[in-house]
């Protein structure tokens, strides 16, 4: 399996002129993206809770969680986000691609617009 990158540009909302121009991981098997804290930090962006989660090696961390506007390409959508430690490396998690509207090619590697679902409209 080949490790994806992808550039997204992070805000605190939609509206806020105040950006950074992260370089992820993309890593479909994370539910949540994880961007640097002291990116986070400089967009005015507060934790509002703490989550633990299990690395691959079976250790659990404590990382604070907030909120941020992710944009890929033109298109963007809110996801929550981990709060990055010294150490983490930045990853575009399952719930960011999805409020995105974006898929992973697990073939090719690159990132998709998501073919989007709706159940049967009531007649």
């Amino acid at each position: 399996m080949g490790i994806t990158n992808a550039i997204l540009r992070v805000r605190e909302h939609r509206k806020s002129e105040n950006f950074a121009d992260v370089e992820f991981m993309v890593d479909s098997g994370a539910v949540y993206s994880l961007v640097p804290g002291k990116i986070l930090d400089e967009l005015g962006i507060e934790p509002y809770k703490e989550m633990s989660f299990s690395l691959a090696d079976g250790t659990t961390v404590k990382r604070r969680i907030s909120s941020a506007y992710f944009e890929f390409e033109g298109e963007g959508g809110p996801a929550p986000v981990v709060y990055g430690e010294e150490g983490d490396t930045p990853l575009l998690g399952a719930t960011t691609l999805e409020s995105i509207g974006l898929i992973l090619n697990p073939f090719t590697r690159t990132l998709h617009p998501m073919r989007m679902l709706m159940a049967g409209l009531k007649k």
